[in-house]
This record gives structure tokens, C-alpha cells and sequence, in this order.
């Protein structure tokens, strides 16, 4: 489950306007706080399934015990990620209620259809967890392969129905509002509104970036320091591959994203180009910031945007100053968007730059690579990976600023005005340091368990623990 607020919008302005509540701040730090700390549990439980029945797959075909053991290892880390998921999405759930009763009360009636279907879902995605886990050594080796799969299928339609409510703050669609409340919902239009197909696919390959690279990053550090047997190669080898092939991929999905911003988000293209005045040839600017409402510091590649968002140089671009001065984004939040953009597409191309040193080397010797450098680097790309997953959440959320439901509601508008927020979310920066205590704790009393159980002595004849003794050894005969 990933939140959907505009949460990140914090980071986009040092202080709030004069006419701002009070609560806004707090309810934005907030917000970023758990939204930043929860969406990277996310790719886990899309995508960390995913390798985990590649592994279970290759073993059943190949009778790859080794592979097997991963496949068993990777299910007991996706099932502890999965529950410290559960609790910080629950926070979440209770913090759009809390912190922004504007937006439930006004739009609720759309925005919570998404939530109610992730919801099917979330519990599927417990349920088949549980039994894949139990199965282990007590079902049929390809009947308990099977009920991993809609572990992946849950995940993904979870992410999906989470992604359908950002997706149609970004661009609402099935509803009919008379003075300012909901009184008609096309639940499939709110569902898959016009910007959902496309967010939903960058949020998929991201988690398989995210899951891919973290993974290859573990094992690249067991190869760094020695242990190169089949069980690191694979291990390593199975997070990369997935990685290597997603990556091209988003940038695919990426670019297309980027021209139906321009298209249907004026706003929000204008803060990521720093585009102050409405022209033609627009240049590519790197790095900078806004101040005093002009582009300063940056390195500007000349009519690069325009062709970018038009193919074009002569296409024209809407500017900051096409947009009502009243909910116009302020210069602090343009420079947070715009560096976000930046980090995002930077850390995306070191990563591509990653996976082509790895074809390159692989063409070579047609074996994983032992070059002391590129395991470095690879050892490296889960943490880049994270870094790019949440820049570009920053750029989607802060460049939905100021508004909450573009061209319905503003963010101001949807906070809370009673309380000391501060109180709260000082109780959720508690409530999560246990968590993520409690799961870095139980991670690495599972790493040193398998240290000490070891890789390679392993012998059984479906997964990685004796089968369980037979009624009758256990009974003696007995009834």
C-alpha cells in the first residue's frame, strides 16, 4: 500500500503563508514523514515476490536447491517487510482522516472507492502470504508454487488501486459537484481516470527497480567479500536481471509520462522545466533553483525541453506566468520540483549506465561479472535505486502543489484547523522508529541464522528444511 496525499509538499516551502492554518505545516511534515518512510516497503511486496517465485520456479525446474533456498529465505523477508507494511499503511489510512477531513469530507465519496478495493486486496495479499509460507514442505511442490502467485497479482492490483487515488487527485474524473460537494461517482472513471495507466506502470517497473537492485545489492557485497558459490551468483544474478530489464523500460514509461504532463498538467511541466514566462525553445535546465522568479545556477541546454515535450524546438511551452497568480507555485516549491526531476532522471541514467556495464561484461565472459569495480557500484545500486523511487515521489507530489484535487481543492483547504498536530506527529515518528527498530533487529537475526546455517549443505528433496516425519514415525502406529 503507498499513501496518496500531497505529502511531500513540506519540503517544498520553508514557511507557510500568512493565510495558511496553522495545522498546515505540521500536517505536511507529517504527511512526508510516514508517506517517505512507507513507500519504500512498497517495491517488497510488488516486486520481491516476484523474485521469490523466479527462484521457487528455477528451482522446481532445474532442481536447483540452491535456488530453493532463496526462494524460502526471500519468502520469510517478504513476509516481515509485509507486516511492517501493514502497520505504517494503517497509520497512513488514519492520518487522511485526521489531518485532512477537507479532502475526505468534500470528495470522499471518490477518492475512498480506490481504498476500498486496495483493501480487497491487502487482505488476499495476507492471506496467500500465510500460505505460501506455511506450505513450505506441506503441499505438493508446484501447488505450493502456485499460491505464491497471487501473493504477486495482490500486490500489484494493491499498488494499483492506491496509485488510481493519486492518480485522480491529479486529474479528477467521474464525478459530478454541485456547491462544492459530490453528488454523482462513475466509480470506474474515478478508478481509471486519465492519468492512472501510465502512473500505475512507472509505480510497477519502479518497485522491480527498487526490489531488483537492493537485492542485487546484498549479494554483490556477500560476492565483494568472497563468497562467490552458485548461491550468491544467483541471488545476485536474479535481482539484477530484473532490474536491468526494468530500468530501460522506465524510461520509456517515464518520457511518456513527462509529455502527457506537459499536455494535461501546465502547472506542474512548468515547475519541473523552471520555466518562469511562457515560450518557444525552451532550453533543458540542470540543476539551479528559482529565486525572484527566474532560474538561477542551473546549466540550460538550449530548446532541449521544447524538443523534448513537442519533438519539436518551436513547440511552446506554458510558463509559470500562464497560471492565476492565486495558485501559482511559489518559487520554493518550483526549485523543490524541478532538483526532484533532476535527481530522478540523474540516479535513473547512473542506473542504466549500470546495466549496460553489466551486458558489456556478461558479452565478455557470459558469467557473473567478478570485477572488484562493478560489484562496488552494484553494491551501491539498491541505496541509488531508493533515492530515485522517492525523488520521484517528491516530483509528483509537490508538483501537484498548491493544490490537493487539482482544480478542486486547495491543500490549505483540505488541513484540519483543530489541534496541535505537532503532538501527533511527534506520537508517529515514535510509533515508526519501533517499527523500523523491530524489523532491522528481526532482518538481521534471520541474515546471521542463514550465516550460520550456511549455503551449501543442503539436501532435500523439495525445499530447504527435512520434510516433516510421516503421521505413522510420529504416532508409532497409533491412531
Amino acid at each position: 500500500m503507498v499513501s496518496t496525499h500531497s505529502a511531500y509538499g513540506v519540503l517544498a516551502q520553508a514557511v507557510t503563508s500568512a493565510g495558511d492554518p496553522s495545522q498546515l505545516l505540521p500536517a505536511r511534515e507529517q504527511m512526508a514523514f510516514t508517506l517517505g518512510f512507507h513507500i519504500i516497503l512498497v517495491p517488497f511486496g510488488v516486486a520481491l515476490t516476484t523474485l521469490m517465485l523466479i527462484a521457487n520456479y528455477r528451482g522446481l525446474r532445474h532442481g536447483d536447491q540452491q535456488a530453493m533456498l532463496l526462494a524460502l529465505r526471500w519468502s520469510k523477508m517478504a513476509a516481515v517487510l509485509f507486516a511492517v507494511g501493514a502497520v505504517t499503511g494503517t497509520v497512513l489510512s488514519f492520518e487522511l482522516g485526521l489531518l485532512w477531513p477537507g479532502l475526505m469530507g468534500k470528495y470522499g465519496a471518490a477518492f475512498g472507492f480506490p481504498f476500498a478495493i486496495e483493501g480487497i486486496f491487502f487482505f488476499l495479499e495476507a492471506i496467500f502470504v500465510s500460505i505460501y509460507i506455511y506450505g513450505w514442505q506441506r503441499l505438493p511442490p508446484w501447488v505450493h508454487f502456485w499460491t505464491g502467485v497471487p501473493v504477486v497479482v495482490s500486490g500489484l492490483g494493491g499498488t494499483a488501486s492506491v496509485v488510481a487515488a493519486n492518480s485522480w487527485m491529479n486529474q479528477p474524473d467521474g464525478i459530478t459537484v454541485r456547491a462544492g460537494r459530490i453528488v454523482d461517482v462513475s466509480p470506474g472513471r474515478v478508478f481509471f481516470n486519465g492519468a492512472f495507466w501510465l502512473e500505475a506502470l512507472h509505480m510497477f517497473v519502479a518497485a522491480y527497480i527498487v526490489a531488483g537492485f537492493v537485492v542485487a545489492g546484498v549479494y554483490a557485497v556477500g560476492m565483494l567479500r568472497g563468497r562467490r558459490n552458485h548461491y550468491h551468483r544467483l541471488g545476485f544474478l536474479i535481482g539484477f536481471l530484473v532490474a536491468g530489464v526494468a530500468v530501460p523500460i522506465q524510461y520509456i514509461v517515464g518520457d511518456t509520462i513527462a509529455r502527457q504532463v506537459y499536455d494535461r498538467e501546465p502547472a506542474k511541466f512548468a515547475a519541473l522545466e523552471m520555466l518562469p514566462k511562457t515560450a518557444t525553445h525552451v532550453p533543458e535546465t540542470l540543476l539551479g533553483v528559482m529565486l525572484d522568479g527566474r532560474p538561477r545556477y542551473g546549466l540550460s541546454i538550449p530548446s532541449t525541453a521544447s524538443l523534448l515535450a513537442g519533438f519539436r524546438p518551436s513547440t511552446r511551452i506554458k510558463g509559470l506566468d500562464a497560471i492565476a497568480p492565486t495558485v501559482r507555485p511559489d518559487d520554493s516549491t518550483v526549485t523543490v520540483v524541478h532538483l526532484a526531476f533532476d535527481v530522478m532522471v540523474g540516479t535513473a541514467s547512473v542506473l542504466l549506465l549500470l546495466v549496460l556495464w553489466f551486458a558489456f561484461l556478461w558479452w565478455r565472459r557470459r558469467e557473473v561479472p567478478s570485477n572488484r569495480w562493478f560489484l562496488r557500484c552494484a553494491a551501491v545500486s539498491g541505496l541509488l535505486a531508493v533515492v530515485c523511487l522517492e525523488s520521484g515521489w517528491v516530483t509528483t507530489e509537490v508538483g501537484r502543489q498548491p493544490w490537493t484535487v487539482v482544480g478542486l481543492l486547495l491543500t490549505r483547504d483540505a488541513v484540519t484547523t483543530v489541534g496541535n498536530l505537532w503532538l501527533l506527529f511527534s506520537a508517529a515518528l515514535v510509533i515508526y522508529v519501533a517499527v523500523a527498530s523491530g524489523a532491522l533487529l528481526v532482518a538481521r537475526t534471520l541474515t546471521r541464522q542463514w550465516q550460520q546455517e550456511g549455503d551449501e549443505s543442503v539436501s532435500v528433496p523439495y525445499g530447504p528444511n527435512p520434510p516433516l516425519p510421516d503421521r505413522e514415525s510420529v504416532t508409532g502406529g497409533r491412531p
